[in-house]
């Protein structure tokens, strides 16, 4: 088995070595030598190299003949051969002797055509090379006239056309080095016209605003018959025209406007055909240098350094204009070259805007005008917070209008600034408030507090025309005649008017409604009324030097404004075409204000009074103790006689009584009777404090009679009635509780009071036990004093002992009843 394995194994290595290339051979025959059977294949191989010899004998003794054949007929073949090789090399002596002249005819013919071909050569390089020498030739030019754009594109076309097909030169050569350096030299005369344009328009953007802020105020000024433009278009008259006549110059000369001119303000006096006609940015403006630099960096491939380099640029500007000088608020100068400075600045950017593609876009307009809008606000609110000249603050207003109106009809919001202006108006009402206080008090300082004497018609309508007055018995009466209240009245209802109308020119041009309008000048007025003109009449009031004819026609005067209040409400509902009867508009607090005014002239009418009063109380010079008259009753005091003469002359005249002369006003009827009332009861009281004075230790009889004699006095003042209007004997009532407390001591009625105390019946109401007891222990002081000092005769006086045990019951029995009353 293992042979026929060997045998097989064998005859496959080689038919191997038969069919493979020789150089693979090795690992077959190697596979021989590491068997085991190395002299059994020799064998083999031998064996089979016998076989193929014997295959290639038989097939050369199968072809021989056909060899032998081919031999002769070969040598037959060499002999024509000789022959055919002898004529060919006549033949070829033959055509070399003939061809002599034709070869020399051909040298001649290809250095011809060389020629040519060099001819050809020169011609077409020059073709190539002129063009570069015309078009350096123009760029010269170009560089010398410093029209940069065009050199650029003429530049480029060097570089990237012609150049490459000139060859390698070295004119060529060294126009290649220059080309950076013209390149680099155009970006850096470009970059420098920016510069000085930047650094024109910042010095003249004032200008520019300035024009702006006239053409927006023209536009607001046209006729409503001319059909206007819209507002967004005010300011852009011919927005469109830079962008198109800058183009229109590119597509000329393949390049920027053909303006060199890089002053960036142009004079325009020269060049406007309308006088009229307020010049826009663009007439004034000369952007060029803009488009110009633009369309180089654009060129060169440097449009974002551009871009960047001329926005940051812009923005160290805005910061500059947005900038104010610390003494703008000191006039309105100052804050008119700050909006113009601003809005300058916004309308060139808001042109670059529309007539250049990305140089700045709309997001970076809005970013700059959201920084310069707080700014300006915070600036407008620091500076005019310095103003107290209410005229420098309406003018403010309407410039801070007319430049917002500017800037919003270039799109830039601006409701920021118009909330700001309601802020201010706080601040102006404020300022208002302050000048009317003043001037309320010069005409408080100026008036007389005397009816107005009117003698002729004339002037009686003057003075009808400055306050509504509406008195029909008044009218009738002949002239002369006096109105009757003071000058006071009609000048200040003339100022409440001109305060009115100084709010509502603040309220112009807000873009408020009526209703808004009208509750802000309401709300303002009732500040002016409340306020300003209630301190103002209470200043009048309390100042010192005020007669009581001053308070009495003080009071008239506010009674007057008072009735004024509706005519004042209907005044500001016909300016601000606003209803007075519209559900939740403000009332005028005018009714109230006067009111309280008039109170308090009249508390200072009693004050005034009673201080009257208290300076002849002054000269009360009791003898507290005097001894009982012996016959008769005392008479009053002297003191006493001169107030009741002075008060019954006092009410004589302010209540106009017969037979008084009318110089003054008359007081009110229940303001006289309030003022006597009071008078007589701040008598009674004054009298009741002499009588319990701590300081008056011990009182007599005597004294009581003669306190009890000027009581008298007074009630018989009461009873004549010096003011009409009290029922019966009212005014009486003010002196009851000295009258009571005199009638116990002087009929020591003890019996009755201590008897009926505490009824309503009783006859002695008013006296307290208090007030009884500390008298009582005044008037008998004294004689407890001496009972002591005489301790050794008491027993022989049974009557002064019998007096002493009774008042000693009087003293425990009021001291009782104070007690149940604590308890």
């Amino acid at each position: 088995m293992a042979s026929v394995e060997t045998a097989a194994e064998h005859e496959r290595i080689l038919r191997e070595i038969e069919s493979t290339d020789t150089n693979c051979i090795g690992p077959t025959l190697r596979s021989v030598y590491d068997g085991q059977e190395h002299g059994l294949f020799m064998e083999k191989l031998d064996a089979r190299i016998r076989n193929h010899d014997r295959e290639i004998e038989k097939m050369c003794n199968h072809h021989f003949q056909g060899f032998v054949d081919s031999i002769t007929e070969l040598l037959k073949v060499r002999g024509e051969a000789q022959k055919l090789k002898s004529q060919v090399t006549d033949t070829n002596r033959r055509l070399q002797d003939d061809g002599k002249d034709l070869i020399s005819s051909m040298e001649e013919l290809k250095q011809c055509r060389v020629q040519q071909r060099n001819i050809a050569t020169t011609i077409d390089k020059l073709t190539h090379c002129l063009p570069v020498l015309e078009m350096y030739s123009r760029l010269q030019e170009q560089m010398k006239a410093k029209r940069y754009y065009p050199a650029l594109r003429t530049l480029e076309q060097l570089e990237q056309t012609c150049l490459p097909r000139a060859g390698h030169y070295r004119f060529c050569s060294i126009m290649a080095e220059n080309i950076p350096k013209l390149r680099t030299h155009i970006r850096d005369t470009a970059m420098t016209q920016l510069r000085d344009f930047l650094e024109s328009i910042r010095k003249h953007s004032d200008k520019i605003g300035e024009a702006a802020i006239k053409q927006a105020q023209l536009q607001r000024s046209l006729d409503s018959s001319v059909s206007p433009q819209p507002r967004a278009l005010i300011g852009r008259r011919s927005r469109k025209e830079p962008g198109a006549r800058a183009r229109t110059e590119i597509d000329e000369h393949g390049g920027s406007p053909v303006s060199e001119q890089d002053s960036g303000i142009l004079d325009v006096e020269d060049d406007e055909e309308d006088e009229d006609e307020v010049p826009g940015a663009q007439d004034l403006v000369d952007f060029s240098p803009v488009y110009r630099c633009l369309h180089i960096y654009t060129v060169l491939g440097l449009r974002d350094v551009f871009e960047n380099y001329y926005r940051k640029q812009r923005r160290k500007q805005a910061r500059l204009v947005l900038q104010p000088h610390s003494n703008m608020h000191e006039t309105l100068e100052g804050y008119r070259r700050y909006f113009n400075q601003i809005v300058g600045f916004f309308v060139v950017e808001d042109h670059v805007l529309h007539t250049t593609q990305g140089l700045v876009n709309r997001a970076y307009v809005e970013e700059l005008w959201e920084l310069a809008l707080s700014k300006i606000v915070a600036a407008l609110r620091t500076h005019s917070s310095y103003c107290d000249d209410p005229d420098l603050v309406l003018d403010l207003k309407n410039l801070i209008v007319l430049f917002a109106d500017t800037l919003q009809g270039y799109g830039f919001p601006v409701s920021q600034l118009f909330d700001m202006l309601l802020e201010m108006r706080e601040q102006y009402g404020e300022i208002l408030l302050k000048r009317w206080n003043i001037t309320f008090r010069q005409v408080l300082d100026q008036d007389n507090f005397s009816p107005i004497p009117v003698s002729t018609e004339q002037e009686y309508r003057h003075y009808t025309s400055q306050f509504p007055l509406q008195d029909p018995e008044l009218d009738k009466l002949p002239f002369p005649k006096k109105l009757p209240f003071s000058e006071f009245v009609p000048k200040v209802y003339c100022q409440l008017k001109e305060f009115i109308y100084a709010c509502l020119k603040y309220s112009e041009d807000l873009h408020l409604s009526s209703t808004e309008v009208d509750d802000m000048i309401r709300k303002s007025t009732n500040l002016l009324l409340t306020r300003t003109l209630s301190n103002c009449l209470q200043y009048g009031i309390k100042k010192k030097n005020v007669g009581l004819a001053e308070l009495v026609q003080v009071i008239i005067n506010t009674t007057h404004l008072e009735q004024s209040c509706h005519f004042l409400e209907e005044f500001i509902s016909n300016i601000t075409n606003v209803p007075p009867d519209t559900v939740n508009a403000t009332k005028l607090y005018g009714t109230s204000t006067f009111k309280d005014a008039r109170h308090a002239a009249e508390a200072e009418i009693y004050t005034s009074l009673n201080a009257k009063i208290d300076q002849f109380l002054q000269l009360a010079d009791y003898d507290w103790m005097a001894a009982v008259p012996g016959s008769g009753s005392p008479t009053a005091s002297d003191y006493l006689v001169d107030l009741i003469a002075f008060l019954k002359s006092t009410f004589s005249v302010f209540t106009n009584l017969p037979g008084t002369p009318v110089e003054h006003a008359t007081l009110p009827g229940k303001v006289a009777q309030t003022a006597c009332m009071s008078a007589c009861k701040h008598i009674s009281t004054s009298l009741m404090q002499l009588l319990l004075d701590p300081e008056v230790r011990q009182i007599s009889m005597g004294a009581l009679h003669q306190l009890n004699t000027d009581v008298k006095e007074c009630e018989s003042f009461a009873r004549a009635g010096p003011v009409a209007g009290f029922q019966g004997d009212t005014l009486l009532l003010a002196f009851s509780d000295l009258r009571q407390l005199l009638e116990l001591f002087t009929q020591w009625d003890w019996s009755t009071y201590l008897a009926d105390y505490g009824k309503p019946t009783c006859k002695y109401l008013r006296v307290s036990p208090h007030t009884a007891l500390a008298l009582l222990e005044k008037l008998f002081k004294p004689m407890k004093e001496t009972s002591r000092k005489n301790n050794v005769f008491a027993q022989f006086r049974k009557t002064d002992r019998d007096r002493q045990k009774l008042i000693d019951t009087i003293i425990k029995q009021l001291r009782n009843l104070i007690a149940q009353h604590h308890t």
